[in-house]
């Protein structure tokens, strides 16, 4: 005779499922830091193709769990959103190496680590806030990581900004200010993306508190 639990599924399963997905957005993160702080001219792109693969795997295996399960331990839409979100993330930083691995031999002398280095801040604090989800919804904990996660997205749009009016200054040639244009701006659409999961999470919350 089966039980309800083996009947319905305890759904929790999702916890350890989106904790994985975001962090292999993190692990994309700071393989995109490795990359920029060797300076190769010819950057290899198997690590983000790697965990490209990986959150994509994720993505599909939480889609037939929430087919298969009856009870969830989220709102199925809310899992839905968040897996999407975090697929997001690592979409955009896989974009960014594949373009960057194209101009890399021109652009040795380019400050990307700065930015990187908050897109992976960004994605350390995504890990903490899925984390949290299992351990209760804290409307204060998550209020505090969501508004570090705030912050560096603030930073990271400053420095756009500065970027801008860096490029428009009349030193640069033309080919060159839109390589740097569309290089930093896939950096800043990789950080909003860790903005926007973390609003994700955050509504989660606030929804259940």
């Amino acid at each position: 005779m089966f039980s309800l639990q083996t009947i319905f599924g305890k759904g929790d399963k999702f916890y350890g499922l989106l904790e994985a997905s975001a962090a292999a957005a993190h692990e994309s993160a700071a393989a995109l830091v490795r990359m920029l702080d060797a300076r190769r001219s010819a950057p290899s792109l198997d690590e983000f193709m790697l965990a490209r693969r990986r959150e994509k795997d994720l993505s599909a295996q939480i889609s037939q769990e929430l087919v298969n399960t009856f009870v969830t331990a989220l709102e199925r839409e809310d899992i839905e959103a968040l897996s999407a979100a975090l697929n997001k993330i690592t979409k955009a930083i896989a974009k960014f190496a594949e373009r960057y691995s194209l101009a890399a031999d021109r652009l040795g002398d380019v400050d990307f680590h700065t930015r990187a280095a908050l897109l992976e801040k960004a994605g350390e604090v995504i890990v903490q806030m899925v984390a949290q989800l299992r351990k209760g919804m804290n409307l204060e904990t998550m209020k505090s990581l969501n508004d570090r996660l705030q912050a560096i997205e603030n930073e990271a749009d400053r420095l756009l900004l500065e970027l801008y009016r860096n490029l428009y200054d009349g030193r640069h040639d033309a080919i060159r200010i839109l390589l740097l244009k569309d290089l930093f701006e896939l950096l800043e659409k990789a950080i909003d993306r860790c903005r926007d999961a973390g609003n994700v999470v955050y509504q989660i919350v606030l929804k259940n508190s």
